[in-house]
């Protein structure tokens, strides 16, 4: 039975663990559900700090599907940070974070719009089976960045 305790506590303590984390509140005494404050720097635009808020619940096979997304600036963007991020219409996932032990993950993607010179991030969860519709966006506008290109003129009539 103490083998059992201290296994469960250890446990506990390591799901609480992470290199990332800048926030934990409890939603209250009664539940073991916590929400969980992450921050995660863009690997290839450096100049990027998103916040992410999950849901967490401590003693269960799968945490909910909840999450939510800040980006913002936070340092030097530049051209050649763009010139090597996808371009595609469906971006590229920068984070993926385990949800539950089935095939459950939280994932965090990079969208490019060029055309209003905006990186997107989406935070969704996947579940290799059913999905979810669950989601949140935050945007970052390259407007006062090296890496802004000033539109052409339009032409005069």
């Amino acid at each position: 039975m103490k083998k059992a305790v201290l296994c469960l506590s250890t446990l506990l303590l390591l799901t609480g663990c992470s290199d990332n984390e800048v926030g934990d509140v409890s939603l209250g005494l009664f539940t073991l559900k916590d929400i969980k404050l992450d921050q995660m720097v863009d690997p290839i635009v450096t100049g990027v700090t998103c916040h992410v808020a999950s849901v967490e619940a401590n003693l269960s096979l799968s945490d909910p599907s909840d999450s939510s997304i800040a980006c913002r600036q936070t340092g030097e963007i530049t051209p050649e940070m763009i010139a090597q991020i996808d371009k595609s219409k469906s971006g590229e996932v920068i984070l993926k974070k385990s949800k539950s032990i089935f095939f459950k993950n939280m994932k965090v993607r990079r969208i490019l719009d060029p055309e209003n010179q905006t990186l997107m991030y989406l935070s969704y969860s996947t579940k290799e089976t059913t999905g979810s519709f669950k989601h949140s966006l935050s945007t970052v506008p390259l407007w006062g960045t090296k890496a802004y290109i000033t539109p052409p003129p339009a032409p005069s009539n």
